[in-house]
């Protein structure tokens, strides 16, 4: 049985945005939406800081971490 990681509070809109901007036919139309997606997220959730995981803790298959405020 595959063991299932949390998803990271806010991390596929992170994920989507990344990916919008790393694509070879560009939409900068599409990533500010995606931009905008993940500012709502962040600011519901009270996201404080992102931070992605070294890989010397094994971490190597978390995207992203993310602090909220207390």
């Amino acid at each position: 049985m595959e063991k299932k990681l949390p998803q990271p509070i806010c991390g596929q809109e992170a994920v989507n945005l990344l990916n919008c901007v790393s694509e070879s036919n560009f939409d900068q139309e599409k990533c500010i939406r995606l931009l905008q997606s993940l500012r709502e997220c962040v600011l519901s959730k009270k996201v404080k800081k992102f931070s992605i995981p070294s890989d010397d803790h094994n971490h190597q298959d978390e995207a992203a971490s993310v602090s909220k405020k207390p």
